[in-house]
Parts: structure tokens; sequence; C-alpha cells
């Protein structure tokens, strides 16, 4: 046979007709279940949109920038619930990125053995899998007396500053924000991991062969090549940390009282919606809905930003 023969017999092959039905079949099937996520998410919107214009007709924008909530009045404001969504999110992930990075390092590099590494990640997985009411719990009877010796110090000593500038009592927005770090941390240090271990050894060696030592090659080649992973995880546990409920109701006080205080209670958007909607009627029904829509936005600027975010660190380090 010579050397040409093999490209006229895979020319002349033919895929059996069961071949070709079951690929058609599976694109469809993708495209159809793909089209149904679409359309869960828009029916989600859809509802969320519908309930909120009577609360949208009445309060418009003011709803944003005022903290009345007053069912008995039918007087209705967000804004103590999305200062408390915003601040608590964004402080527990500034807490939460440097533990949660230096952990998948700590977990990446050769500073312990294998078996200990191996160890420290079980108990990592284990951390995420808690319920967060079983958090909730711990915080309210573990964290916050353990915390309170400390807040009260803050306050005595630097409660000329507004953000310490009530006595804690109790249950407060700093409670809320640690417990908050407590169940993003495995997110990120998981992602985190993943994203150093798929850096290429390549790029370790040539960092060791030029020198460098093993902080430098960290630093300076193997996290900067990580670095759109981390920030999708990043992104991704901010995400998580706006629409987390139970743990952060039952320690954040679900108060409605707006102050800049981290010291005092607040409320978050989550909590407000579990805390009231089994016995909300009427405009407050609609203000919900409406407190919900808020939150969408929140979360979808934050999955635009996290897109924008990994393909600019992709872009600039790949």
């Amino acid at each position: 046979m010579s050397l040409d023969s093999g490209p006229d017999l895979f020319t002349l092959r033919r895929r059996p007709a069961s071949d070709k039905l079951a690929d058609r079949s599976f694109r469809w099937l993708s495209v159809a279940l793909a089209s149904l996520v679409g359309l869960v998410l828009l029916g989600i919107l859809l509802t969320v949109i519908s309930g909120s214009r009577p609360a949208i007709a009445a309060y418009g924008l003011a709803f944003l920038t005022t903290s009345n909530w007053d069912p008995v009045g039918d007087q209705y404001g967000a804004l103590t619930a999305i200062y408390g969504t915003i601040v608590t999110s964004a402080l527990s992930l500034l807490i939460a990125v440097p533990l949660g990075v230096g952990t998948a390092i700590f977990l990446t590099e050769n500073i312990i053995p294998a078996k200990l590494r191996n160890t420290f990640a079980l108990m990592v997985e284990l951390l995420a899998a808690i319920p967060s009411v079983v958090l909730g719990l711990w915080a309210i009877f573990v964290l916050e007396p353990f915390l309170r010796p400390f807040l009260g110090f803050l306050y005595t000593s630097l409660g000329w500053l507004p953000i310490f500038s009530t006595d804690p009592q109790g249950p407060g927005m700093a409670p809320a924000i640690l417990i908050l770090v407590v169940m993003i941390l495995p997110i990120i240090t998981a992602i985190a991991r993943d994203s150093l271990m798929q850096v290429p050894p390549e790029l370790r060696q040539a960092a060791y062969g030029i020198g460098t030592t093993r902080w430098g090659a960290i630093l300076q080649v193997i996290l900067p090549a990580a670095v759109s992973g981390i920030a999708g995880g990043v992104m991704l546990a901010l995400g998580r940390a706006m629409g987390e409920t139970m743990a952060v109701t039952m320690i954040i006080g679900n108060s409605n009282n707006f102050s800049w205080s981290l010291l005092a209670p607040g409320n978050t958007i989550s909590s407000m919606l579990a805390n009231q909607f089994g016995e909300a009627d009427g405009n407050q029904v609609s203000a919900l809905m409406y407190a919900a829509l808020v939150l969408m936005v929140l979360t979808l600027l934050v999955n635009v930003l996290a897109q924008w975010v990994v393909r600019r660190l992709s872009l600039k380090y790949t």
C-alpha cells in the first residue's frame, strides 16, 4: 500500500448516522439547558421588578437615601440595610483576602511537610462545609463574648471616631464582619490555592535559576502569574458576603436605626428580607422587593467588576 493511501481512506470514511444524531442531540441539549438558566434568571428579575414597582413609584430614589423603616406609618427607606451590606462585605473582604492568599501560599509552597499541608487543606475544606446557622450560633455564644472586651477598648480609646462611637452591648456589625471573614475565607483560600498550583513549574525554576529568594519568586513571579484566578475568587467571595443571610442575621442586631459605628447593631438587605418577608403585608412587601432589586443590582455590579478585573489582569500578566 502506498503512503498516499492514508488520506484517501480518511476521506472515504463515513460516520454512522447514530454518531451524527448523538452530536446533534448533545448540541441541542446544551443550548436548551443554557437557555433554561437564562430564562430562570430573567424570570427572577421580572418577578422582583414587578413586585417592587409600587414601592419604586411611591418612594423613588429616596428609598436609597433614607433610613426610616416604619411599617405602621407606611414609610420605608433602605439606607441602613444598604450601608450594612456594603460595609460588612467590603471590610470582611479586606480582612479575608490577605489571610486567604497567605494560607494558599502556605499550602502550595514547600514550607511544611506534605502530610501537614494536606491536613491543613482538609481543614479549610471542612470549614467551608459548616452550615451558616452553626456559624451563627458559634458567633453568638463564643465570638461576640470573646470580642466584647476588645470592642469596649476600641470604644473607650477611639470613641471620638464615628466608626467606634457607640458602646458595644452585644450583637453588632463588628461581629458580623468577622463571621463573614470565617465564611468567605475558605472560598478565597481554595481558589487561590488552585490558581497557584496551576502556575507552570518552569516559572519557579527560572526564578530560582537567576538567583532570587523563595519570597522573591513568590511575590514577583508566582503571584503575578496567578493573580487573575485569585482576583476571580476574591470577587466570588464578595458576592457570597453580600448575599449571606442566616449567620449575619443572627449576630448583626437587625436594627434599622442608621449609625456609622461598626460597634452598633445594624442590618443588611438579606437579613432584612429574611426577618420581615414572612410577616409583611401591603406596601411593605413591595418595599422589600425594592430592597431585593437593589441587592440584585449590587450583585450584578460585583460580577461585572469581577469580569473586568480578571480580563485586565489576564492581559497584563499572561
